[in-house]
């Protein structure tokens, strides 16, 4: 059975959902341990559960170790058997981070998928909804990937949660290989600011102190308000930047004591930081592409904002379970690889 130290850098929720989804397409016997060593809190929390719970259900595995806190899972999968779920997750804990675990295996499963899951849209450490709607989704699509349907019903923060979105995937045989070195001229921008159970003022403050930052780098944004009830009280804003060969994005949420202007700004600010890196990929979009060009057809190569740790863990675990090999040019910010054209033995 394959180890994975679950202490490598410090992404340690992310070492879990990469191992876990590639173990469970694979069908792959993987331990992992020490997982989120080192933390306040180590070990899995109920959004961890929920992805490994799921990812074990859709490939018939016997998991050990899955309880909260726990800080070692051995998970053995061994046949396919992804079908349509509503999944809640309990808590706040973050929707997009579930489907990162899971989007692999469905891809690559025989068939649409209907899921319907109930949690947070927007938190702490994780791409909001409307970042995995406008960005990664769309950059995907460039290796085949067939753009999923989302529907966000409800928008949902910490500590409540109680979001709920529903998620259509559809089946890809294999994934083609890609070049996003440059990203080309910048088309336009957009963006979503949200507001849960504030006031009004709130959202314009958010939103309009994003426009003018866009507007002060000469850029014209067309960002959608919206003013939503929520369990718990909260606002994110996401924007996104079309470009001739990719999208970058940037996101944020709000911060108690922080001034909603503030947190407009912020998020306008990353994303200039990240046209003026001419990077094809945002910093956030970095690693999580890395699984999917592992599991392509060819050599695929990228030029990204910066080479997050969370970028390194992803190509660590990507050559651990798989056997390829990232080549990493730090200076240059460029990541490339020969994929293992994955192709599912359903």
């Amino acid at each position: 059975m394959l180890g994975i130290d679950g202490s490598i850098g410090e992404a340690g929720g992310q070492i879990l959902r990469t191992s876990i989804a590639l173990s469970s397409l694979l069908l792959k016997p993987i331990r992992i341990y020490n997982i989120r060593k080192g933390r306040p809190k180590p070990g899995l929390m109920a959004q961890h559960l929920a992805g490994v719970k799921i990812a074990g259900e859709f490939c018939n595995a016997e998991i050990k170790g899955l309880k909260i806190g726990s800080t070692e899972v051995e998970f053995v999968p061994k046949s396919f058997k992804i079908e349509d779920r509503r999944i809640d997750i309990g808590t706040a804990g973050q929707i997009s981070l579930l489907l990162q675990t899971l989007f692999p295996l469905l891809i690559f499963g025989e068939k649409e998928v209907n899921l319907e899951i109930v949690g947070g849209t927007a938190g702490l450490g994780a791409p909001t909804i409307h970042y995995v709607k406008n960005v990664t989704f769309p950059v995907l699509s460039k290796l085949g990937v067939r753009i999923p349907e989302i529907e966000i019903i409800k928008e949902g923060f910490y500590p409540k949660g109680g979001g709920i979105v529903k998620v259509k995937t559809f089946p890809v045989k294999n994934l083609n290989s890609v070049k996003l070195t440059e990203r080309g001229e910048v088309k336009n921008i957009e963006g979503i600011s949200v507001v849960g159970s504030l006031p009004k003022d709130v959202l314009e403050r958010q939103t309009n102190a994003a426009i003018k930052i866009l507007k002060e780098y000469g850029f014209d944004a067309r960002i959608y308000s919206k003013l939503v009830n929520t369990f718990s009280p909260g606002t994110s804003i996401t924007l996104w930047a079309e470009c001739e060969n990719s999208i970058l994005g940037a996101d944020n949420i709000g911060k108690r004591g922080v001034r909603a202007e503030k947190i407009g700004e912020e998020c306008a600010k990353e994303l200039i930081k990240s046209i003026e890196s001419k990077a094809a990929l945002d910093k956030f979009m970095a690693d999580q592409i890395i699984p999917f060009l592992a599991l392509a057809k060819g050599e695929s190569k990228i030029k990204v904002e910066e080479i997050t740790n969370h970028c390194k863990t992803n190509i660590i675990i990507c050559e651990k379970i798989l056997g390829v090999k990232f080549n990493v040019d730090e200076e240059k910010r460029e990541i490339s690889v020969e994929g293992i054209n994955f192709r599912p033995s359903l």
